[in-house]
């Protein structure tokens, strides 16, 4: 008789984090993996946003916070909101919880009920689907490809939007292609979502700041679908905090009391020195921070170089990312092919390929909704990334 149930039986393990895993055993090993697989800035916490944590240790907040956030933090990110974004969310509609992750989770298990339609656009983070499963709802999956920069268009929501969808679920800077969109399509989309007011959008916008394009859109900005929105976002990347466990949602009233209810028996706050050091990092302007310039510059550098070295690769097809810090090249031209032990058959096969014998570690496009494409990371040096794609290419090339 099984023992666990059917939830967790039905549940996959995140695939970012399995490679991660992998590559981390391989080195304990003794074995040289470079692993672009985890999405990660390689960059330490801004010293202000440090010190901020030190004085919250200091000046003894190590109680028990309220459980959508201290109520200065929340007035901050309301600030930045408006600062960043020309979004209008009070504090009451604002939840901070342990991570963007659980904000989305949070969202979807407040909203959907089983056998609700969830709508993701493929290519998507690896959660989205498996959090959906847990609501035990049914995912509608949109496909997009390379051609179109892996962006769903206003119409192929339309044709997929039906009387049970309840949510659809979107990045932007994406994660895993580091696309965009630009005003005028999520004004299209807006246009789409004012016929369907039983739907709702989880907009996330973790990679905000890593945009190479110019000021971030977001879809929340058009007054006539703003109670439509949940807008999910976090510290993580845009400052270098992912160990601090930060994540919020600005939301109508009535889905953030609700996230709060449900945070109020799942975990209660997230931890008291981490609210505080964020406040530091909302009152950081990004148009005039140096550390967020300065991080922005330098994936920037990392993005031209490594497009430059995907682009030397043969039968590589590969778009230049316009935000976060990942590429996405379709791949599939290698299928079919061998080498040793190894035939290639799928992104898994080719991720593991490279994995074991160029000793790199990426993630298979297949765990984004899209197996023809395999997840690059460029969180790391150029140094590494140089010798990376060096390796792959000659991993790549000997395959018949």
């Amino acid at each position: 008789m099984e023992i666990l149930a059917d939830r967790i039986l039905q549940m996959s393990e995140s695939e970012t984090l399995a490679m991660t895993r992998i590559a981390r055993e391989l080195k304990a090993q003794g074995k040289d993996v470079i692993s672009l697989s985890i999405g990660e800035p390689d960059f330490n916490t801004p010293e202000i946003i440090k010190e901020a944590g030190k004085k919250a240790i200091d000046d003894n907040y190590t109680h028990y916070p309220p459980v959508p956030g201290y109520a200065d933090l929340r007035e901050a990110i309301s600030k930045k909101f408006k600062r960043d974004n020309n979004l209008d969310y009070k504090p009451e509609q604002i939840v901070v919880s342990t991570g963007a992750k659980q904000s989305i989770f949070q969202t979807v298990m407040a909203l959907v009920n089983p056998g609700d339609e969830v709508i993701i656009p493929a290519p998507y983070w690896v959660s989205y689907k498996e959090i959906v499963k847990v609501a035990e709802a049914k995912t509608v999956f949109i496909e997009t490809n390379l051609e179109n920069n892996f962006k769903v268009t206003a119409k192929q929501l339309e044709e997929h939007i039906t009387p049970k969808t309840k949510l659809i679920m979107f990045s932007s800077p994406s994660n895993p292609t580091g696309m965009l969109y630009t005003k005028e399509e999520l004004k299209s989309i807006a246009d789409v979502l004012v016929k369907h007011p039983h739907v709702f959008v989880m907009a996330d916008e973790i990679y905000e700041h890593i945009n190479f394009e110019g000021k971030h859109e977001s879809i929340a900005q058009f007054d006539y679908i703003k109670e439509q929105i949940i807008t999910v976002n976090g510290v993580a990347k845009g400052f270098a905090m992912t160990g601090w466990r930060i994540g919020f949602i600005g939301a109508p009233l009535k889905i953030a009391q609700a996230c709060n209810k449900l945070q109020g028996q799942v975990t209660s706050a997230t931890c008291s020195i981490a609210q505080r050091a964020t406040i530091s990092a909302m009152e950081l302007d990004p148009t005039k921070s140096k550390d967020i310039i300065n991080m922005r510059n330098k994936f920037l550098e990392r993005r031209d170089l490594m497009y430059k070295l995907l682009k030397e690769i043969p039968d590589i097809e590969v778009i230049l990312p316009q935000g976060a810090f990942y590429f996405f090249p379709k791949v599939n031209a290698y299928y079919g092919k061998s080498y040793g032990k190894y035939t290639i058959n799928n992104s898994n096969d080719l991720a593991m390929y490279l994995l074991y014998e160029a000793n790199v570690a990426l993630v298979p496009g297949v765990a984004f909704g899209d197996d023809n494409c395999i997840r690059f990371s460029y969180a790391t040096s150029n140094e590494l990334l140089i010798e990376a794609v060096r390796r792959i290419k000659e991993a790549l090339l000997q395959l018949k």
